[in-house]
């Protein structure tokens, strides 16, 4: 073994994919993964990368046959060796009144896309006879069922599932799979969740966000740079050892 390398979490050398990228995680991810020497490719569907690294970007719609063919294709191309499958959908709703429609397009993006993604990567690499890291993002929510935000845990719990089998399936291969568990993220989604939070339970605007932040042990919302270094762990050889785990980034919210 390279001793040179045993602790190092230098990219240098690898490409990294990160899709879901023009969201606060998503992006801080990319640029941390550039930071450390990577080549970084990003998708999503808005029309241009807002992170400040360099990066090639194309816009890909991950629930459409057609986009995860161009996904294919691009993937075929590049050959990444890190994934960070971080695309994903936030919504809310009581089981007395979450219909099939929320159910769908939560199941369609956090996990048939999420599969999907893992699988297109996968097969290329397995291809090409190479090692390689896949981080999936869950969520504390994926951890224990939420009154509100039943089709949202259940993705993810979903998420932890998927990541589990496939570390098993691939271990063979040197493919290691792992997820991360945020906890609660200032990211700009939360002004969605906040303003979800702020219809359903009768709350101020605002008062949700200030709420989960001082009830987290730390005593605060997390930072996307905070998952975004877990992500730089899980795709160096500092995580060599480590498949089918999900680790917590969540101030100590959910204890396991």
């Amino acid at each position: 073994m390279n001793q040179k390398n045993l602790f190092a979490t230098d990219l240098s050398g690898k490409t990294c994919l990160v899709t879901g990228a023009c969201g606060g995680i998503g992006q801080a991810t990319a640029e941390h993964f550039a930071a450390h020497g990577a080549r970084v490719l990003v998708t999503d569907i808005t029309d241009a990368f807002p992170g400040d690294c360099a990066h090639e970007y194309h816009r890909i719609d991950l629930t459409s046959e057609g986009g995860l063919n161009d996904l294919a294709q691009w993937v075929a191309a590049e050959r990444p060796q890190v994934l960070f499958n971080n695309a994903a959908l936030f919504d809310m709703g009581s089981v007395l009144d979450a219909g099939l429609d929320q159910f769908d397009r939560l199941f369609d993006v956090n996990v048939r896309a999420m599969y999907a993604v893992m699988q297109i990567v996968a097969r290329t690499l397995t291809e090409h006879d190479m090692a390689g890291s896949i981080i999936n993002l869950a969520s504390q929510a994926g951890h224990r069922g939420e009154a509100l935000v039943a089709h949202y845990c259940a993705t993810k719990a979903a998420v932890i599932s998927y990541t589990q089998s496939a570390a098993l399936a691939l271990a063979p291969y040197k493919i290691r799979v792992n997820a991360i568990s945020p906890g609660v993220i200032d990211t700009p989604m939360w002004e969605t969740v906040d303003g979800l939070f702020a219809k359903f339970e009768g709350k101020e605007i605002g008062q949700k966000k200030l709420e989960v932040g001082e009830a987290v042990p730390l005593g605060y919302m997390g930072r996307p740079f905070e998952v975004a270094r877990v992500a730089v762990f899980l795709a160096s050889a500092q995580s060599q050892y480590m498949t089918a785990q999900t680790i917590g980034v969540d101030g100590g919210s959910v204890l396991r």
